[in-house]
């Protein structure tokens, strides 16, 4: 018989976490300014004697994860199009309502067995080991996935430069912005690379580049389509959601990626209802009223301006009635996201890992510690545009304990309200997506000021919508100086069906006319 040494009593093989000394203990009371006797420090050590116990038992039992269904084989890095980070071929059902679609999937989305870098050095040689909630989804309908796109740093640029691997080109303009976060899904869907592709938008992620690459992106009702599995930026903000050429397939994909996820996702609640969004698309928009906002041309380039006023009018060739609107408010939307995103984006992505606290759901562990790990080894590597927002937000945490994220929430159902009350008298509202055609890319030679610029510059009219949450659509209204101009159309909150009807008409009377 082998002789086995005996484990000494009371050791742990491999301890979850330390027993905290005494010294650690006082620096943390110093620290917090608590003034902790040093009776206090002697009880707070042998209570937390216990305390060790409990979070290495935690440590022991096994965790849910979520699901991988179909097979599939790593893949390899892409080398020669920046659209891509990861190419594979991941295929789903024989049968479903995707059955032959291709599809890129966002980098901040999680694929079982598929590098994810989220566009971020911290995040690089990370392989998730679950299939994000709409990577099932996709899959369970015949989809077909391609590789994983490419995105901006942390998602948090609105041009196409970040990304830690080089910029994404403009598919029309080499020397311009494909659009962020979700560069190269619309890179890749404008080229005809894919059928399709999922997008992320917290600021207009879907349809900053959708406008700028002349594709249709449909940032979804909030709460449509869960979020589970993906790279959070700020709980309140998140979006995913379908990237396409027409109008078409952007609701047959909605149709696949909609419904409830079973209380995973904290931004869901039950009773979700997806209706057949695809077989709705032609009953028609005669009768139905839209409101040309005119606090949506604010700032807005002239050229830009008419050729979205003009499209919009086209629609009264459906039997659409089109009228002016004003929404004074809606000058103030861009104001209002900021803090929300600004400091909620630190909190939760930055300092909370990308999980954060406080809400009931799944967590997606191996991701928040990878990202842990990359943000404690390397916080020098954040783009410019992430150590913007984290100095920013480390001031206003320590100097104003995050009041204005306070009150710009309370502010958010005034700008809520003020959309509503306008979607009470039209079926949708339409303004330009964005205030100019695709920006310069950056170079070495740009300043900061001016790289901020081209970074955060394009988001007035989109980032309002994600604080409310309304289903927002960029549709391609034509070309200025051959670049694409993109139209956005608003609707009521899980009222996307009448948005993708809206935007099916429109698309009808352009490619009608051609």
């Amino acid at each position: 018989m082998a002789d086995h040494k005996q484990q000494p009593a009371g050791l742990l093989k491999n301890p979850a976490i330390l027993l905290p000394s005494k010294n650690e203990l006082t620096q943390i009371s110093d620290d917090l300014r608590l003034k902790c006797s040093e009776a206090e420090i002697d009880l707070f050590h042998e209570y937390f004697k216990g305390t060790v116990d409990v979070y290495q038992r935690i440590n022991e039992i096994p965790e849910p994860h979520l699901p991988v269904k179909y097979p599939r084989t790593s893949g390899h890095r892409e080398t020669t199009d920046s659209s891509w980070y990861w190419r594979c071929d991941i295929k789903g059902a024989d049968t479903g309502k995707l059955a032959g679609k291709t599809i890129g999937v966002k980098d901040n989305v999680a694929i079982a067995g598929i590098p994810m870098m989220n566009g971020n050095k911290h995040l690089e040689g990370y392989t998730p080991e679950f299939d994000a909630t709409i990577i099932t989804r996709i899959l369970d309908a015949g989809g077909r996935i391609m590789g994983k796109t490419a995105c901006e740093d942390l998602c948090l640029s609105g041009n196409s430069w970040t990304n830690s691997l080089g910029p994404v080109p403009n598919p029309y303009c080499p020397t311009r912005s494909a659009g962020g976060s979700s560069c190269g899904s619309a890179s890749l869907v404008a080229r005809g690379e894919i059928d399709m592709a999922i997008g992320g938008d917290q600021g207009g992620s879907v349809r900053i580049p959708s406008s700028w690459c002349g594709t249709v992106g449909h940032k979804p009702t909030f709460g449509l389509v869960p979020y589970t599995g993906a790279v959070p930026i700020e709980m309140t903000v998140d979006h995913l959601g379908p990237m396409t050429r027409t109008v078409a397939d952007c609701a047959l994909l909605l149709e696949v990626l909609a419904g409830y996820d079973n209380g995973t996702d904290p931004r869901q609640h039950p009773g979700i209802e997806v209706p057949p969004y695809s077989s709705l698309l032609s009953k028609g928009v005669s009768g139905k009223r839209v409101g040309i906002v005119t606090e949506g041309f604010d700032g807005v380039d002239v050229g830009v301006s008419t050729c979205v006023r003009e499209a919009a009018l086209r629609l009264r060739e459906a039997g659409a009635v089109v009228e002016e609107v004003s929404i004074p408010l809606h000058a103030d939307g861009l104001a209002i996201w900021t803090p929300v995103c600004f400091e909620g984006a630190y909190n939760m992505m930055i300092k909370g890992n990308g999980n954060g606290m406080n809400w009931k759901g799944h967590y997606c562990t191996s991701m928040q510690e990878a990202l842990a790990r990359g943000y404690n080894l390397r916080p020098h590597d954040f783009s410019m545009p992430c150590k913007l927002l984290a100095v920013f937000s480390e001031y206003m945490v320590r100097n104003y304990q995050n009041k204005f994220y306070a009150k710009a929430q309370n502010l958010t159902r005034l700008l809520t309200q003020a959309y509503d009350q306008a979607l009470r008298n039209y079926d949708v509202l339409v303004m330009p997506t964005l205030p100019c055609t695709a920006m310069e890319l950056p170079t070495t030679e740009t300043s900061i000021s001016e790289t901020l610029r081209l970074t955060f510059g394009m988001i007035k009219n989109t980032a309002p919508f994600d604080s409310t949450g309304h289903p927002a659509l960029s549709i391609n209204a034509g070309t200025l100086e051959g670049l694409p101009v993109g139209m956005m159309f608003i609707g009521r909150h899980f009222d996307d069906a009448t948005v993708l009807q809206m935007a099916y008409a429109f698309e009808q009377i352009r490619d009608n006319s051609v």
